[in-house]
């Protein structure tokens, strides 16, 4: 399926799980159905499962806002403490957006449908709200962690077949675009169906040059090593440093919540030869989410960093504001440069984000799915730089792997039943 006919099917106004390989552009079409849907007067609530996902729709947690917290299961008493606020701002909602739904588990998506029914008062699944529900399920899966319920993808929640959702699996990859061989190398890995050639161009990346003047962001699985080359790089920088800090509006509650959610720091010192990542896509498309580039100076009067971007541009990078907005009520707001050192991040963080270059260190990936997210982020395979990778980097869920072949065929269907909604295209 085509962007244009999952557009086409959302404003329709139906149910709709949109999926779909890394890069196929499944956030670009959700902001502009956002957009869309508010411009007729539609009130949407945009959540996502983790904050930093949220923080790229400009939205909330979903567990926040369907008060569910970190709760397992939902009680007649959970019901009746729900707050008057709470319960108003889901009875206004006309469309709920829940991103990066591969780490929802099953149980509390029917948890989140037990709370919506009972706060709309209806028995319709998700209480007749219009409920979307996006991601990619071969990325990061449900968390089970001990002493936790235990939980499985949400295609085996009681409220996936009564909600009757559209499938709308999109199939172009934008991303590796312009290197198909890479492409075809990551279905494959989608498909596990690797086959032993594309295996030996993968590990022809491990220890491939680097040009030392190049800025290449190195992918890590855990936060320790991620500060660790961060800090370092920039102590061996000898100028002098520049600080920016944060400003922030709302309660302290909700600046937290943002804050933790947020990629921006606190404080972001900064040196002339700095490696730095955007994060946040300009206004101007002057960058984007992931470009990266080197610190060249600052700018007279408001010491504003000056960088030159990989891609030849150079630009001058000025605050921004990133929101926490709970349906259409905004709680806090935090301004800061967006952008931070980029010598260094986590697999988990660069979900979402497409790289210009990225050496990757998949000695230590622990879960299914990781070593396709940190590889699917970089455009083409000339610019992966492999330090190390174990036999769990390449695997897929099997359970992800199952439940791709029902998507694509159940989107299959949906674009068959409804050619009445796109048939003059």
């Amino acid at each position: 399926m085509e962007q244009h006919h999952a557009r086409a099917i959302l404003l329709a106004g139906k149910n709709v799980v949109l999926t779909g390989a890394a890069g196929s552009g499944k956030t670009t079409l959700l902001q502009d159905f956002i957009a869309q849907a508010r411009l007729k007067g539609r009130v949407v609530a945009v959540t996502a499962t983790t904050g930093l996902a949220a923080t790229h729709l400009s939205g909330t947690t979903i567990h926040s806002w369907a008060g569910i917290g970190i709760h397992d299961d939902v009680s007649e008493h959970m019901l009746k403490k729900l707050p008057s606020s709470r319960l108003d701002t889901i009875k206004k909602t006309d469309i709920l957006i829940i991103d990066e739904i591969s780490m929802l588990h099953d149980f509390r998506l029917d948890m989140i449908d037990r709370v919506l029914r009972h706060a709309r008062k209806s028995e319709r699944p998700f209480g007749g709200l219009q409920v979307v529900l996006s991601g990619d399920f071969f990325q990061l899966p449900p968390i089970n962690r001990q002493g936790s319920r235990s939980g499985s993808f949400i295609h085996k929640s009681r409220v996936w077949n009564e909600a009757e959702f559209s499938v709308c699996y999109l199939k172009t990859n934008y991303r590796q675009i312009n290197d198909a061989n890479y492409a075809t190398l990551l279905q494959a890995i989608r498909d596990n169906s690797l086959s032993e050639d594309q295996y030996e161009q993968l590990h022809s990346r491990i220890g491939a040059f680097i040009d030392p003047f190049e800025t290449i962001t190195k992918l890590y699985t855990t936060n320790i090593d991620v500060d660790a080359v961060n800090s370092k790089k920039l102590q061996t920088i000898n100028s002098p440093t520049v600080s920016y800090f944060m400003e922030t509006t709302g309660k302290k509650q909700y600046v937290d919540t943002l804050k933790k959610s947020c990629l921006a720091p606190e404080v972001l010192q900064l040196k002339i030869g700095a490696a730095v990542m955007c994060i946040k896509n300009a206004q101007d498309k002057s960058y984007v989410n992931g470009s990266l580039g080197s610190v060249i100076g600052f700018e007279k009067g408001t010491d504003y960093p000056q960088v030159a971007l990989q891609n030849g541009g150079e630009v001058t990078i000025k605050p921004e504001s990133w929101e926490l907005i709970d349906g259409e009520t905004k709680r806090a707001s935090l301004t800061q440069l967006p952008l931070r050192l980029a010598w260094a991040i986590t697999v988990h963080k660069s979900q979402g984000m497409t790289l210009d270059a990225a050496e990757i260190d998949l000695s230590r990936a622990f879960t299914p799915g990781m070593g396709y997210v940190a590889l699917s982020r970089v455009k083409n395979l000339g610019q992966v730089y492999l330090k190390g990778i174990n036999e769990m980097a390449l695997q897929i869920s099997p359970e992800a792997f199952e439940l791709e072949r029902t998507l694509q065929a159940l989107s299959a269907k949906t674009l068959a039943d409804n050619h009445q909604l796109y048939k003059d295209d």
